[in-house]
Formats: structure tokens, sequence, C-alpha cells
């Protein structure tokens, strides 16, 4: 999947694309046209960078029903003879997700759409799992023979049919098709089940990996064959060296930190600094000086797992350095430092947001950091990556960051992270938005009634409203 294009923040496009409140907030003013036509482009164009992390589907579903939107474009989307060509979940997914939202809302259209998906297209086990959380047992039912279809009745079909039960991520509609009484149904499922059962103890019988009485270098030998093969094996190697690694043991582990092939030297830095060992950390210093990319990258990740004072000291030092270990030093600060390194905290996150602009992913780390800190001073340089970053995720750390550093966050941002497409940002929003805009009472008063919305939300929301809230 080619990495979205995402539209300015300052357009009704960026604003929906990026999930933020003001999207909702600016779509309903909108013309009713324009707004469906750029909700209509971010369901058919997902523009999340990470698909599997990031939240849209409630967020357009939500503006859907607020501007009474025809689904004939998410239908044209999913019948399109692409489907046919690319059955990548990646296409189609957000689309049933946001159906499935509209179901739960009782838009019988979205699940007559679901239904309908569920039988002919290709990504037919995510709208069955959607289905699978929304329709009754008799629309359930009469996808069984559809969707069974699909696996031809012979050795390699019902080996398929039985992977594809093994590992539906929601189990029931199997579950229902088991006690069909056709023959072609029920019996095929239960079969299915079975050996999917018996599969899963084939694996647990069968374990690949390290075995009892490895040595040392039997562990550095198999993180090498890893690497070889294409798999960094060096952290679940790490963990057996704690295992098999006696005092005895120790002066090869450093050796092999040193400069041994890249699988053992990976391996022993890993383990080194999950041990603290008193060499750990100038052996990291010169991994990443004058290791191979591999080994500087397992270095620079040994070094942030650390947690003792002398790593927290060393990051101090290395953190005015202009390479990967001292980003990682200013991370570690971020997480791990007082007060008194607000400042490196600070030129941290600026250097980061001026070298790699607002969706670096060290500015996870960093944002987190000036929210603990407290870095009042950090309030501009969040502002900016809250409204230009395309990661609602970070946004959201954005969010939490300027609640702690930000004296007009309660007026500002957080009155439209109530409309916000992440949960966590809407909690924020829920705990600090101030009531004396009209639009927050209502919509803090929505948020509490809408069985779709999170738990963590509603509690937060009625905080807010409860009873000995009469301001509200």
């Amino acid at each position: 999947m080619f990495d979205p294009v995402i539209a300015p923040s300052g357009t009704l496009l960026g604003l929906l694309q990026r999930g933020r409140g003001d999207g909702t907030l600016h779509a309903l003013t909108a013309p009713r046209a324009e707004a469906l036509a750029a909700l209509n482009h971010c369901v058919l164009s997902d523009p999340r960078h990470d698909w599997q992390v990031e939240n849209r589907s409630l967020y357009y579903a939500r503006l859907y029903l607020d501007l009474s939107g025809e689904l004939d474009e998410i239908e044209r989307h999913l019948f399109d003879v692409e489907d046919v060509l690319d059955d990548c979940e990646s296409r189609t997914g957000l689309g049933l997700a946001v159906l499935g939202h509209l179901a739960s809302y009782g838009r019988q259209d979205a699940l007559e759409l679901l239904r309908k998906y569920a039988a002919s297209g290709a990504n037919w086990a995510w709208a069955l799992d959607e289905l699978a959380l929304r329709d009754d047992d008799a629309g359930l039912r009469a996808l069984a023979a559809p969707v069974l279809a699909r696996f031809p009745a012979d050795a390699e079909g019902e080996a398929a049919l039985a992977a594809t039960v093994r590992d539906a991520f929601e189990p029931r509609p199997w579950r229902l098709w088991a006690d069909d009484p056709r023959e072609s149904i029920g019996t095929r499922v239960r079969a299915a089940q079975e050996q999917g059962s018996f599969d899963r103890w084939q694996r647990q019988m069968r374990p690949a990996g390290p075995r009892p009485g490895w040595s040392v270098q039997a562990v550095f030998e198999w993180a090498q064959q890893g690497i070889e093969r294409g798999a960094a094996l060096h952290v679940p190697a790490a963990r057996c060296l704690s295992a098999v690694a006696g005092p005895e043991d120790r002066p090869e582990i450093v050796e092999a930190a040193r400069g041994g092939d890249d699988g053992a030297r990976c391996t022993a830095l890993r383990y080194l600094a999950d041990s603290n060992d008193p060499d750990a950390l100038d052996l990291i210093e010169g991994a990443a000086a004058t290791g191979s990319p591999a080994a500087a990258e397992a270095a620079v990740e040994a070094f942030e797992r650390m947690r003792s004072v002398a790593a927290v000291d060393r990051a101090r030092n290395w953190a005015h350095r202009p390479d990967a270990l001292g980003a990682a030093a200013g991370r570690m600060l971020a997480c791990r430092g007082g007060t008194q390194d607000s400042e490196l905290v600070l030129g941290a996150l600026r250097e980061a947001v001026r070298g790699e602009g607002p969706d670096a992913p060290t500015l996870w780390t960093l944002v987190d950091g000036a929210g603990r800190l407290g870095i009042i001073c950090a309030a501009p340089v969040l502002r900016h990556v809250y409204r230009e970053t395309a990661s609602s995720h970070l946004r959201g750390r954005a969010a939490r960051a300027l609640a702690a550093t930000d004296p007009s966050f309660p007026a500002g941002f957080a009155v439209e992270c109530l409309w916000d497409c992440e949960e966590s940002t809407r909690e924020v929003a829920a705990r600090h938005a101030e009531t004396g805009d009209a639009r927050v009472v209502d919509q803090l008063r929505r948020l509490a009634a809408d069985p779709a919305e999170e738990a963590e939300v509603q509690t937060a929301v009625r905080s807010r409203i409860g009873p000995d809230m009469p301001a509200v």
C-alpha cells in the first residue's frame, strides 16, 4: 500500500483525513455536497499511515449520520472490478468498518450492503466480522452457503476452510453454521473446527528455536542464521542467553558485543544492556560509532531499554550527539529524566520537528516527555505537531501534552478534541474542555448517550455532567 497523500491541514479534506474534531465541525457548516465529497474521498482512499492502529471508522460513520449521507459511493468502491484484482484488506477495510458502525446506529442500508459484500466480495472475512457483531442469527445463517462455496470440496479447499475457521477473528458465524443440519454446511464446519484444533496442537508439539542445554555459542549461531534468512532474532536470542549464560561466559559475551558478527553482536549488546552490565554503555557507544547498520540499530534499541541511573547520566552526555544515539538519548531523558533535563528534551523536540517534520517517529516519546516534565515553553511546538501531523495517535499525545503545558488548551484545542477520531483524545477533551461553549455541553451529552462510545470516554464525561455538576 502506498503512503496516502494528505491534503494541507487548513482544508476540509485535510482535516477529515487527519480525523481532527475540526473536520467534523467544518463539514457540518460547509455545503453538504462538498462535505460528502470530502468524506467519501477519505473512506474510499484510506488516509491513515498505519491503518491497523489508527481509528477513523466511528469518526466517519458519525459524520455520515450527521450529514444523512448516502452509501452509493461506498457501494461502487466495494464492488468495483478492482475488488477482484486487489484483495488487500486495506483497500476496503475502512469502508466495511464504517458500514459496521452505521449498521449499529440502525442504518439498514449499511447492514444490507455488508451482507451483500460478505456473500460476494474479496474481503468477505472482514465484512463477516462486522456482521458477527451486528447482524441477527437469521442474517448470518443465510450467508453460510455463499461463504462455504468459496472453498472447494477437495483436500486443498478443506485445508483452507480449516485455516479460515481456526483464524477467524469473530467465531460467532462459524458456531452458528456448525449447528446447521445440512451436511454441506454443518458437517463441513464441524470438521474444519476439529482440524483447526488439531493444527494448533501440532504447532505446540513442534516448537521451533532454542532447546534446553544450548551453549552461548549455539545461541549466537542461531541469531546469525536468522540474519542470513532475513529475520532479526537477536531479541529472543538475548532472552535465551539469560537462561543459558553463567558468570563464566561473560568474557565471551563481551567480546561478541565488541566485534562479533552481526547476530552475535546484536544479541550480546541486548543481553548486556538488559542485565545492566558495567561495560554495556561503552560497548553500545562503540557499536553505534563503528558497527554495521544492524549492530548500530540494535545498540540504540538496547540503550533505550536501559533503566539505570548510569544510563540516564550517559544520556545527558549523549543528548547533543547529531546521530541516532543522540536522538535515543533525548528520548530516554523524555521518559526517565528529571526537570533538570527539560532544556535537553525541548531541544530534542525542536530538532526533531525541524529536521524530520511533524510525523517523525521519534516525536511520540518526545511529545510525551514534554507533557510529563511540564515544559511550558514546548507549547508552541506541541501546537504545531497537533495541527500538522497526519497521525491521529501522535495528535492525541500532543493533546495530552498540551493539557499539561498550555493554559489555553481547555478553551482551544480541547473543544475540537471532543469530536476527534481517537477515543483517548476524546477522553482528554472530556476532562479538560471548558463548558462555557454551548457546543461542548451538547457534545458531552451526546457522547454520554452514544452506545458506540468507549467506556473510558463516557466515564470522563460523567465526571463533568454528573448530578453534582449543575453548571453543565
